[in-house]
C-alpha cells in the first residue's frame, strides 16, 4: 500500500473535524464502523493515516449471509497488519424476514454504539457518503417528508444512551472517489449483494442517480444540507415551546409518563414538531418501542384529525383533543375479542 497524498489526508482531517463539530484532540480516541465495503475501508484508510495511533474499528457480522465471517475476518487481518485494534461484533439474535434492513440497522447501532463507549472513545464514525445522502433525500422527498426528513443523513447525531456522537465525516465525499481511493491503495474490500438488490427502495434510488447523470449528488446533498441547517433552527423554537407551551394540570396521577400541550395559534409545522416531541417523550417514559418511530414517519394523517378535533393513534400513542389542548399518553391495550 502506497502513502496517501498529504492533500487528501487533509481533507479527511478537516471533514472529521467539521463532523465533530471541533479539532480531533491529540491521542483522542475514534471509533470507526467499517463493514468491508470499498467506502469503508476507504475511510478506515484516511483516518489510520490522519490520526495515527487513534483509531480503533469494529465490524458487525450480521450473520445474514454465509459470507459475513469471512468479511468481517478481512476487515481484521488488515487491521492487524496497519496496528489497528479491531473487534468483531456479532448479532446474537434473529433479525427476521420482514423490514430486515431496518432491524440489522437498529441492532448494528446498538452493539456498535455500546463497544464505542466501552472503547473510550466519544465518537463513532460511520461511511456515509454524498451519494448515500443523495439517495436519502430522494427516498425521503418521494414519501412526502418534510423538513426533518429531507436533512436526511446528519454530519452528527448524539444518542444519550451511549453518550457518543456519531459522525460522518465522507458526506462531502463521491463514492466513486472512495472506490477509486481504496483500488489505488490496494485495500481488500467486498461489495455487498443487497446494495443491487431491486427489492430494497434504496437501490432502485441508486439507480435512478447512476442513469441520470444531470442529477448531481453533490448538488443533492447541499439542498439535504441546508434542510439540516434550517432543521436546527426550527429545533430550537420547538425547545422553546416545550418550555413555554407544555401542561401539567393538576390532580393528574402519574403526569410524566403523559403529555399535554397546548397548540392555540401555532403554526402547521411547529404543531408537526410539537407532536413529534411529545410522541418521543412518552414512548420513552413508557419504554414503548413498537412500531418504529422517527423523524421520517409521517404524521400528516394524525395532525389532520387533530386539527379536525378528533382523536387519533400513532406509534403506540393516543393523541385527544380539548379544545386548544392536545393530550399524548400511551395507546390502551386493545380488547380481545
Amino acid at each position: 500500500m502506497s502513502a496517501l497524498d498529504r492533500a487528501t489526508v487533509e481533507r479527511f482531517r478537516a471533514d472529521f473535524a467539521s463532523a465533530l463539530g471541533r479539532p480531533v484532540a491529540a491521542e483522542e480516541r475514534l471509533a470507526l464502523a467499517v463493514s468491508g465495503g470499498p467506502d469503508s475501508m476507504a475511510m478506515l484508510a484516511l483516518a489510520h493515516a490522519a490520526f495515527p495511533g487513534q483509531v480503533v474499528a469494529a465490524t458487525v457480522d450480521h450473520r445474514l449471509r454465509a459470507a459475513s465471517a469471512d468479511e468481517a475476518a478481512m476487515v481484521a487481518g488488515w487491521c492487524e497488519a496497519a496496528g489497528v485494534a479491531h473487534t468483531i461484533l456479532i448479532v446474537e439474535d434473529e433479525i427476521g424476514t420482514s423490514a430486515v434492513q431496518a432491524r440489522a440497522r437498529e441492532r448494528r447501532y446498538a452493539l456498535l454504539l455500546r463497544w464505542a463507549a466501552e472503547s473510550g472513545a466519544h465518537c463513532l464514525a460511520t461511511a456515509h457518503h454524498a451519494d448515500d445522502q443523495a439517495e436519502t433525500f430522494l427516498m425521503r422527498a418521494a414519501r412526502g417528508s418534510g423538513v426533518a426528513g429531507l436533512a436526511g443523513i446528519r454530519a452528527r447525531q448524539t444518542r444519550a444512551v451511549s453518550n457518543v456522537a456519531v459522525v460522518r465525516p465522507l458526506l462531502h465525499w463521491r463514492v466513486a472517489e472512495l472506490r477509486t481511493l481504496a483500488v489505488g491503495q490496494r485495500l481488500p474490500f467486498v461489495d455487498d449483494p443487497s446494495n443491487a438488490d431491486a427489492h430494497y427502495d434504496r437501490t432502485r434510488f441508486r439507480a435512478l442517480l447512476r442513469d441520470t447523470p444531470w442529477l448531481d449528488p453533490l448538488q443533492i446533498a447541499k439542498s439535504a444540507a441546508y434542510a439540516a441547517e434550517a432543521d436546527a433552527t426550527l429545533r430550537e423554537i420547538e425547545a422553546w415551546l416545550w418550555r413555554t407551551r407544555k401542561i401539567v394540570p393538576v390532580g393528574v396521577e402519574n403526569p410524566d409518563d403523559q403529555s399535554w400541550l397546548d397548540i392555540a395559534d401555532l403554526p402547521r409545522e411547529l404543531k408537526r414538531r410539537m407532536c413529534r416531541s411529545a410522541i418521543d417523550s412518552v414512548r420513552s417514559v413508557n419504554g414503548i418501542t413498537r412500531p418504529a418511530f422517527g423523524d421520517s414517519a409521517n404524521i400528516e394523517s394524525l395532525l389532520d384529525a387533530l386539527e379536525a378535533g378528533r382523536s387519533a393513534t400513532q406509534a403506540g400513542i393516543m393523541v385527544s383533543v380539548k379544545g386548544n389542548v392536545w393530550r399524548f399518553a400511551e395507546e390502551p391495550p386493545r380488547r380481545s375479542l
